[in-house]
């Protein structure tokens, strides 16, 4: 049995509670983002609570006192587990064997917290799990382990994450944390020639420009779907779409045009061919694309963009 302080959010970082949990270990302390009003309460802070132990949610870890109220130097080690804050390497360190921690990426490649989204942006085939010990760096330090995962063609990011992801990367944190434990496994430097980081994939990057290839454009929307969102406008108004598949016809109108509408979803005309996009957002929640081009007096011939 090992003391471990666990850091994450989210229902990852509440499957590795439940796994570590399971295997014996002591938790010294459960580390999660501040909750927000009005939102559900996170998963692992749930589980934290409902295990009967300490949770910690601080906006920053940056200041004086936060090493102290953490305690990492009483843990074995910490383990992250779907981390989005900062973290400063004196808690990070702290433990008797530092830290290990879940990345989506095959590293050094996709550094960054929109590791998957810009993955399915640019059309990758093939992703990854990386389990690193981190240092002071964005997504850098050693890495104890690492497995590649297919990238399916019409994959959502958030399709990917829970159907290829979830699992795998809740196994192989664990996995991970024993072998560091055990000490049966080297820390390998990540290759910095080979290093390539990205933005948070956000609003000013998920603009449909039509005139883009079919191709190019259903990378990004799959990419950005379900957050940001892909969008684009129809009378001034932004209009999000998710559901992406390349459509079989040809393009019949100049790119942002509206080819048909359906209950299999839209179709729109691009660069080359056309798109067809099965849920719509305008001015509202996500719903059927018909049901959104309906009340939007989206129809044949209507220009987006």
């Amino acid at each position: 049995m090992a003391k471990i302080l666990l850091l994450g959010q989210a229902p990852f970082g509440a499957r590795v509670l439940e796994g570590l949990l399971e295997a014996g270990h002591e938790i010294t302390a459960v580390c999660v983002p501040p909750a927000r009003d009005g939102r559900p309460v996170d998963p692992l802070a749930q589980g934290a609570v409902d295990a009967g132990l300490r949770v910690v949610q601080r906006k920053s870890y940056k200041a004086d006192d936060a090493r102290a109220e953490v305690a990492a130097e009483v843990a074995d080690i910490a383990v992250l587990a779907f981390v989005t804050q900062i973290i400063p390497l004196s808690i990070l360190d702290a433990p008797r064997l530092a830290s290990v921690c879940f990345h989506p990426s095959l590293l050094p490649a996709y550094r960054g917290g929109s590791a998957i989204s810009w993955q399915l942006i640019n059309g990758e085939t093939r992703g990854g799990i990386t389990l690193f010990r981190p240092d002071d760096g964005v997504d850098a330090g050693p890495i104890y382990l690492q497995r590649e995962i297919e990238i399916g063609p019409d994959q959502s990011a958030g399709a990917y994450y829970y159907a290829s992801v979830f699992e795998p990367g809740v196994a192989d944190t664990l996995e991970a944390t024993e072998r560091v434990l055990a000490g049966d496994v080297e820390a390998v430097a990540q290759d910095e020639s080979k290093a390539t980081h990205d933005p948070l994939c956000r609003d000013e990057h998920a603009a449909i420009d039509w005139s883009l290839p079919t191709a190019k454009l259903h990378d990004l929307v799959r990419g950005c779907d379900p957050s940001p969102g892909a969008h684009t406008t129809h009378g001034g108004q932004l209009v999000r779409v998710y559901g992406s598949r390349r459509g079989n016809g040809e393009r019949g109108g100049e790119p942002g045009t509206v080819v048909a509408v359906g209950e299999e979803g839209i179709e729109i005309a691009t660069g080359d061919a056309t798109l067809v996009l099965a849920k719509m957002a305008a001015g509202g929640k996500k719903v059927a694309a018909a049901e959104a081009a309906a009340a939007a007096s989206i129809r044949p011939g209507t220009r987006l963009g």
